[in-house]
């Protein structure tokens, strides 16, 4: 089967950044295939490299973009969302003038039609979060 997957909270607000990663991960490991994962709302906050967890807490941010690596996965942020949040990619830091970046690797930038192009091509899109 064919999942697209949606992740609307952050990485340390609730659960549901955790359970999707562990789905898409036991999904992966079940033999189906995952078209893309979009991160929307509170969920772009994944994909920040800034994120510096406690040395004995979980590393989401780091766990996709190696899960990422591992699969060949697409990590989509929302463009909109990211900006409302302060996660830019170098184009998007060079568009409104600021000196760096902080999307974390394996992640990329992009708009609602890569959603929208995700729920079409998959058997599936399951949503996390509210």
């Amino acid at each position: 089967m064919k999942f697209a997957i949606m992740v609307n909270e952050g990485p340390y607000t609730h659960q549901s950044s955790d359970s999707a990663y562990q789905f898409t991960k036991a999904a992966l490991k079940q033999g189906h295939e995952i078209f893309r994962v979009f991160f929307y709302h509170d969920g772009v906050n994944n994909g920040t490299r800034f994120t510096a967890p406690p040395q004995d807490d979980r590393h989401l941010v780091n766990r996709w973009s190696e899960l990422a690596e591992q699969h060949g996965l697409d990590l989509v942020v929302c463009v909109a969302a990211a900006q409302r949040r302060g996660v830019i990619d170098d184009k998007e830091a060079q568009r409104y003038g600021k000196d760096g970046n902080n999307i974390a690797p394996g992640f990329r930038i992009s708009g609602l039609g890569q959603l929208i192009e995700a729920g079409i091509q998959s058997d599936r899109l399951l949503v996390f979060g509210d």
